[in-house]
Parts: structure tokens; sequence; C-alpha cells
């Protein structure tokens, strides 16, 4: 989605200002129109910080699209680990049996989860 790829690069231009996702909260909206043009920024509102030009977002495309994909890998990880509890249980049953390292169900099991989802 195209407006996703704008909310990454508008996020890693704050991040390259000093400044933090908390500002979209009330200071940035992105819109499209529908219209053909495709996504703008139509509201920014952020102190200290102009508003980037096209070429300034463009140059940031690459580490956007890294950003974004990795995001959602991390929430694909989150949901594929399991609730705290059952890691809490997988730990408990390891320490008992003495693996609290690699060999442990615990670690074969999040071990699977990075090595289906790698980040870039």
């Amino acid at each position: 989605m195209a407006v996703d790829n704008l909310y990454w690069k508008v996020v890693k231009y704050l991040e390259a200002n000093s400044k933090t996702t908390d500002e979209f909260t009330s200071n940035i909206l992105l819109q499209n129109d529908s219209d053909g043009n495709g996504d703008y920024i139509k509201v920014w509102n952020v102190s200290g910080v102009s508003k980037p030009t096209d070429s300034q977002l463009n140059a940031l495309a690459s580490t956007a699209t890294t950003e974004q994909n990795n995001y959602k890998i991390r929430k694909t990880r989150k949901r594929a680990y399991g609730t705290i509890g059952d890691q809490l249980d997988l730990l408990y049953k390891d320490m008992v049996a003495g693996k609290l390292d690699i060999t442990g169900e615990w670690a074969k099991a999040i071990k699977a989860v990075k090595d289906a989802n790698p980040k870039e």
C-alpha cells in the first residue's frame, strides 16, 4: 500500500531530524484523494522541522522499505511466538529439564519462528 510507503519514508525523515513517530499523532496527516495524484502530506505541523520535499523522501525510500518490511516481520513473529504464558511454561519445563541452552524447547521454538521469518 503506497500510503504505508509514504508513512515509512516520513518516519525515517523524522528520525533523521531527531524526531519520533509521536509526531504523527497530531502533527502530520497523510492523504490520497483518489484523483490519480497519489499520496501526499496534507498536514505538517512538526515543530523545528520543515516539511520534506519529494526528493528528500525519495532518498529515504530504500531504508523506509526495509523498515516497513521488518515491521511486518516483527508482527508475524509476535503472533507466531505465542503468548508470554506459553513461553514461560516452555522456559520452566526447560529449567526443570536442565536445558536452558539452545537444546531447550523454548530456544528451538523461538529459533524456528526467526528462521521462518528473517528480517532484512
